[in-house]
């Protein structure tokens, strides 16, 4: 049975802005979802790109009630809150629910290598234990690549079985569309299967994906929902393409600073550009050659 709670079409892991002082910009941030609410795509807030490990559990607290105060829609909300600590999971995954958010993100305990299925399931079985919420819902976040920690096909349904009303998708960030294959293959009720790329958008649909959560949504996110609207449309194939073109120019470079960059550029703010160390802000050279790449494509961001 379908449950029209559950998330789906495109999210954004919305990037997150910094004042000259490298504290978290909550006016830049508000303004920057609602442009995003606008182009139709949700928040993924304090996903990879939103620099999410670089803010402590209590910036995050800030930011939510910021966003919920100015009226930001909690339905097409889905933050991330996998810390490596259990508390501060439980915390921040707690605060969410009770704010109304439509779902978190959650990523495994990532410090720790070679950590087994039992353990995974065992952390997860806490933190919902913990919280005790029927309205808690959970996506899980797949991305070995960078947390060396993932979720196997077993583990999943494992999970799926043990709480079917709290863990109802995922987020597949391995960047390998056979693994996302695999998942979809399960049929698993209702479970949403969103890829971290929209470069395997068009092919998570045609075999009953969810959507995506993508970095690039968050400066092409008209395109990528228009791609999901219509994906069985003659014309699918060559949106597709379109859309590989902008994300291969962005993943030219480093892609926190990059679409920072990008963000700065069209809204005229170069107040976007900052990270916060480790990372750095892209070079001039380099954000020039960006920007000349993006505009040779007739790349816009209408309305920021």
């Amino acid at each position: 049975m379908t449950d029209t709670s559950r998330l789906s079409g495109v999210l954004s892991p919305v990037v997150t802005p910094f004042k000259d002082d490298l504290s978290p910009d909550a006016d830049r941030l508000i303004k920057q979802c609602q442009w995003l609410l606008s182009q139709n795509v949700g928040l993924a807030v304090f996903g990879t790109n939103s620099e999410a490990n670089s803010l402590s559990v209590e910036e995050k607290i800030e930011l939510l009630d910021r966003l919920v105060e100015a009226g930001v829609d909690t339905s097409r909300m889905m933050p991330g809150t996998g810390c490596c600590a259990l508390t501060d999971t439980v915390k921040l995954t707690a605060h969410a629910a009770n704010l109304g958010c439509a779902g978190t993100l959650m990523l495994p305990p990532f410090y720790y290598k070679g950590v087994s299925d039992e353990g995974i399931y065992a952390n997860f079985a806490e933190v919902i234990d913990r919280i005790g919420s029927e309205a808690l819902r959970i996506y899980l976040y797949h991305i070995p690549p960078i947390a060396q920690v993932g979720f196997s096909l077993d583990l999943i349904e494992r999970l799926i079985t043990r709480f079917p009303k709290t863990i109802v998708g995922i987020k597949d960030s391995s960047g390998d569309w056979d693994n996302s294959h695999a998942m979809l293959q399960r049929e698993w009720d209702d479970f949403r299967i969103f890829v971290g790329s929209e470069s395997f958008l068009l092919a998570n649909m045609r075999k009953g994906g969810a959507g995506c959560i993508s970095a690039t949504a968050n400066v092409n996110p008209a395109a990528i929902d228009h791609l999901y609207q219509t994906w069985e449309a003659d014309d699918a194939e060559t949106q597709q393409a379109a859309l590989n073109a902008i994300r291969n120019t962005v993943m030219a470079y480093p892609m926190i600073p990059a679409l920072k960059a990008t963000v700065a550029e069209f809204s005229r703010d170069e107040q976007w550009q900052t990270v916060r160390p480790p990372l750095i802000n892209l070079d001039p050279e380099k954000s020039a050659a960006l920007m000349a790449g993006l505009r040779g494509m007739n790349f816009e961001m209408p309305g920021l």
